[in-house]
């Protein structure tokens, strides 16, 4: 382990900082090489929610950009190839530490790296996923954060039905790759018939795939769109349900912003917010090994007035003083 791992950085009137248990001056322990963080995610620009929260998270912390540390962000466009090869390459740079949003890119880190700390968000059931085998005692080089993808589906079905009291048949589409998914279809079909509701899982690989799906679904149907950027899925399943009035449920508040019915899920921002804490132990010297997987914080209920009145909707009230943001 390098030297700088042992910098511990306390907050304090004196703005002292600790090295190898000595107090130097803060303005000794700045001139240090600043620590390197390898970002990979399915982002197409620099500026994703949880890159937002960890940067906010750690400048809390006492390490701010630049000085304390510096981000080494691989753009990938959603393309899995692009992310793997981003995840290769940044390895190859030999970052203090690898941070991840999204099944996708971590499982391409795991790959590229069996050594590097790697902390991961937006990860919706790292075990089903195969990021680590536990949540308490996660083995390897990772940790990070769960967004309850699974846990959360039973609860956005009773939220659907609760938006739309007629409604029989909700469509859950997935990417095929997705490892998790088999387990969200799986909870979403066993939690489906104490609201009277019929489920229709579809896994696509294909964006002719996907259209076939789409051609199936009625107006009077519903959808349970999927936290992943393969195929822009979520993209697409949100301009259907525009077009033709068919409610959906999201996983993120983002989509809600954009036009969406409804969301139920963790805070992208919030979830890099609280991995920051896990990349600041890494930096100080912890293996993530030691570093028990957090559930996600702050989990969000998202309504879109406007989009509920154009599908001939009335917000019930339940839903509105359970609504963390309304959008109108």
């Amino acid at each position: 382990m390098r030297w700088r791992h042992l910098v511990v950085i306390v907050l304090g009137p004196a703005s002292l900082a600790l090295v190898g248990g000595d107090p130097v001056p803060a303005n000794a322990q700045r001139a240090r090489t600043p620590y390197r963080v390898g970002v990979v995610n399915d982002a197409k620009a620099g500026n994703h929610p949880t890159m937002q929260g960890l940067k906010a998270g750690l400048r809390d912390l006492g390490l701010e950009e630049g000085r304390d540390v510096v981000y080494d962000v691989a753009l990938t466009d959603g393309d899995p190839e692009q992310i793997a090869a981003a995840a290769r390459a940044l390895v190859q740079s030999r970052p203090d530490v690898m941070f991840t949003s999204g099944e996708a890119a971590t499982l391409a880190a795991k790959t590229a790296t069996p050594t590097i700390p790697i902390v991961f968000t937006l990860v919706g059931d790292p075990i089903a996923a195969g990021i680590v085998r536990s949540l308490a005692h996660p083995t390897g080089n990772l940790t990070g954060v769960s967004s309850l993808t699974t846990e959360l589906v039973v609860k956005r079905l009773e939220t659907l039905k609760t938006l739309v009291p007629a409604l029989r048949r909700v469509w859950t589409v997935s990417h095929g790759p997705d490892p998790s998914s088999g387990v969200v279809m799986k909870k979403a079909v066993d939690g489906a018939s104490r609201f009277g509701i019929e489920v229709v899982p579809r896994s696509v690989r294909t964006r002719g795939e996907l259209d076939q799906v789409l051609a199936g679904i009625r107006t009077d149907d519903a959808l349970l769109v999927p936290d992943v950027a393969a195929l822009d899925l979520s993209a697409v399943l949100l301009e259907a349900s525009l077009a033709r009035r068919i409610p959906a449920m999201f996983s993120a508040e983002l989509w809600v912003s954009h036009g969406g019915l409804v969301s139920y899920g963790a805070d992208y921002r919030a979830q890099g917010a609280q991995a920051a804490r896990l990349v600041a132990k890494v930096l100080r010297g912890a293996r993530p090994s030691d570093i028990p997987v957090e559930s996600a914080d702050r989990v969000v209920l998202a309504v879109n007035l406007k989009t509920a009145a154009s599908f001939g909707l009335a917000t019930p009230r339940r839903v509105l003083f359970s609504a963390d943001v309304i959008r109108r």
